[in-house]
């Protein structure tokens, strides 16, 4: 596993959920889009790191 792909999918995720959470706050539902859309981007990669991580063992 590429430690530092692992890191920015982790680290997407968690803008994604802070943007999600501000866009609730403020009532801006293209904010709160992006949010989510940033959360499963971070998601989709963590998810190919880890079937990578699957073939290389």
């Amino acid at each position: 596993m590429s430690g530092t792909e692992k890191t920015k999918a982790q680290v997407e995720q968690a803008r994604g959920k802070a943007k999600e959470a501000m866009g609730r706050m403020v009532g801006n539902d293209r904010m709160k889009a992006e949010g989510h859309t940033d959360q499963a981007k971070g998601e989709a990669r963590e998810a190919k790191e880890d079937v990578k991580d699957s073939f290389r063992r």
